[in-house]
Order: structure tokens, then sequence, then C-alpha cells
């Protein structure tokens, strides 16, 4: 995704595309699995704004959308690509966006103010305006004793400071976030394990609010979009993730610090939706959470010590947190974001059944699940393209 935005900015600050925040990851899952990011408010999802694909299918042929059928172009747009042919290139509509954005952040320790925050949050972030898109992240900073449980309001605003601050100030005044806090030198934003400033906020085009959103500094070469150096130290992780269709109760939110309290690397994230979002049919592509989903929860434990021992003991904890979420979150079936993959939710275990694959498939994709299954009777019959959560061909029998 980083060479798809930094070829972008070289055309034009005006231009952007609603992909996902992260630029190493590959266009072709992201795109294939929905692609939430911070535009989608305003412009809805990555897979909501391509045009056209072309692909390889199971007999090597080489399809377009025409060539391709309708049915399959549905299904590779939010379905995974990879349950059905190959992905070769897509072709996206760009967007067009402000010269300047704002981009913000305010810290808080996770205690009773904060709490009062988060349930206005809930409550209220999928129905601001659709070019404010506000998230929210809770992780550990700090180490040993001094470690706390912080909580971080994230946002992108499509336009200027001026026009942004009577608005946020009006929904959330316990945000304090003034004038004299933006226009500063950027920083960088805070990693696990390092001190936070209280609050920021920068004017920049939108290529500088991806290198923000990827914990960059603001005013970083977008040469950074392109580099593909590995990082020195190999990181391992467990996540997961859910769909919240009402607001949390406040007792959530002293869980969480308490199982946060006692684990080193772990994070939520939390994106809202609603705006366009709203307006799109859950049918229009296999993603399904539309009007009715109030955001999305991220869950994720990260370590870099990959013996059996730890990685058993963080994997654990996820687990527990994730089963300790299931009372307040989408059920029958509990709901999960394709791109963030789990195999707990599930898996085909070398035998492919489609009845068997319900169990995850509608976790994934609702009732979408077994409109993709009989796409995959269609174009590969005798299931080629398979893996663990690969969709398999649609059966009635069991």
């Amino acid at each position: 995704m980083g060479q798809l935005y930094y070829e972008i900015a070289k055309k034009g600050e005006n231009l952007a595309f609603p992909g996902g925040l992260y630029p190493s990851v590959g266009s072709g899952g992201i795109i294939s699995g929905g692609g939430i990011g911070t535009l989608m408010r305003k412009f809805g999802l990555a897979a909501d704004n391509v045009l056209d694909a072309r692909v390889m299918n199971v007999n090597g042929e080489i399809l377009d959308r025409e060539s391709m059928g309708k049915d399959l172009f549905w299904a590779i747009r939010g379905g995974g690509g990879s349950s059905f042919c190959v992905i070769l290139a897509w072709k996206v509509k760009l967007v067009r966006v402000p010269s300047k954005l704002t981009v913000f952040t305010v810290r808080r320790k996770l205690h009773g103010q904060t709490i009062n925050l988060l349930q206005k949050w809930q409550n209220v972030s999928h129905k601001l305006s659709r070019n404010l898109f506000m998230r929210v992240l809770i992780q550990n900073m700090g180490i040993g004793s001094k470690k706390i449980v912080q909580v971080s309001f994230q946002g992108l605003f499509l336009g200027r400071v001026s026009e942004l601050l009577p608005m946020l100030n009006q929904t959330f005044p316990e945000f304090e976030l003034v004038t004299k806090d933006c226009f500063q030198d950027p920083v960088v934003n805070c990693a696990i394990g390092l001190p936070c400033i209280k609050k920021e906020c920068f004017e920049v085009p939108w290529i500088h609010t991806t290198l923000y959103f990827a914990s960059k500094r603001t005013n970083d070469s977008i040469e950074f979009m392109v580099n593909k150096t590995m990082p020195k130290r190999k990181n391992y992780y467990k996540a997961t993730s859910d769909f919240v269709k009402s607001p949390l109760p406040k007792e959530v939110w002293g869980m969480i610090r308490t199982m946060f309290s006692d684990e080193e690397r772990p994070m939520m994230i939390f994106d809202p939706l609603g705006g366009r979002m709203d307006e799109i049919s859950k049918f229009e592509i296999p993603f399904p959470y539309r009007k009715g989903n109030l955001f999305n929860i991220q869950y994720m434990v990260n370590w870099y010590d990959n013996s059996e021992n730890i990685s058993n003991k963080k994997i654990k904890w996820l687990r527990e947190l994730y089963e300790k979420m299931k009372p307040f979150v989408s059920h029958f079936p509990r709901n999960g974001y394709l791109n963030y993959r789990d195999l707990d939710f599930g898996k085909n275990d070398g035998e492919y059944r489609y009845s068997n694959s319900r169990v995850w498939g509608e976790k994934y994709f609702d009732g979408n699940f077994e409109r993709l299954a009989k796409v995959k009777s269609k174009v590969d019959p005798s299931n080629f393209f398979r893996f663990q959560q690969s969709i398999p061909p649609f059966s009635v029998s069991t």
C-alpha cells in the first residue's frame, strides 16, 4: 500500500485512496478483504473503490471485470481473492481531498474521567461528521512499576485546524485541544514502552497523514512509504477482532484496565464506522458490516521472545480477553474482520466441507457466506485454491 500511496502523492496533493493504515501491507490482500482505513467514513472501504481487476483463474486464464463476470468481481472485493483466483492488479478510484488535513492525538490514563470520555466516544463517534475519523487505542506505556494503561484518541479530519477545533471542542471539550497545541514541531507517535505528550495536532498533506498513522514524524520523507527494509528485531503477535452494535457498558473499561495491567505489550484499537459506511448495502460486496455497526475492535498482544512458554502465555492472555468481551459485542454469529484472520474461529482441517466452514465463514461474512461458496462452486469447483480458511464450494449435504 505504501507504493500506491507514494505514487498517488507524486500525482498531486489533492488525490488519495481510502486504504489501510500500514504501508507495508500488500494491496492484493487488504483490498480483497475489504480495507478499513482512516478515510472509510467519507469514502467507504478500499474494496468499495475498486473499478476493475486483473486476475488469473484456476485454468491459467487472465480475466478482467468484464470477462470474469459480476459474481467473481463481487466476491474478490471483500471476500478474500485467494479463495477464488490470483489477484494480479487492481484498478482503483482515487478520491479528492483538501490540500491540508489535520491529524491529532489526545492521550489520557485509563481512569474515571477517561472512562466517561470513552462512553461518550462510543455513543457519538459513528455519528460525527464524515470528514472526521477518530479512533481509540488502548495500550500499556512505561516499564515495570511505572507502567500505565493509556488511552489515545487519534483522529484525521478532512480540513484545516480552524474548522476542526470548533467541531471537536463542542463534542469533546474535555480534550482541551486549542490552536497553540498545533503547528508545533512534529513528534514521533508513542511506541509501546515510551512516554507520551498529552496532546498534539498537525496540518499536513494527505500523504503525511499516512506517515502519522504509521507512527512516523509527519515531516519525515515519504520515501518511507517504499522502504522495504526489514526491522532488526522480529516481532510476534496474536490478534483477533469484533464488531460492536451496542455501546459497551461502563464496567468493561475497568475489566480492560485490569487485564492490561497484567500484560506487557497488549493493544486494542477501536475504529468508528458510520458516515458513508451506513449508506452502502451489506450485500453490495461481501464485507457486511454497514449500518447498525458502531465500531470495530482489533485485539493484539505482541512479544519478542518466541519460546514456547512465552508465546503460549501471550496467546492464552488474548483468548481470555476475547472471551471476557463476548457478552458485549455482536452475536449469533459473533463477527470478525477477514483481514484480521483468526484461526481460533475455525479452520478447514483438510476436509473443506461447506457445513464445517460455515462456523468461521459466517463470522467473517455473515449472510454473504453462502453466496461466496456458490461463486466458489462456479469458478473453482475442484477447490484448487485452498488453505486453512479458504471458502469451499457450496454444498447442501453435510
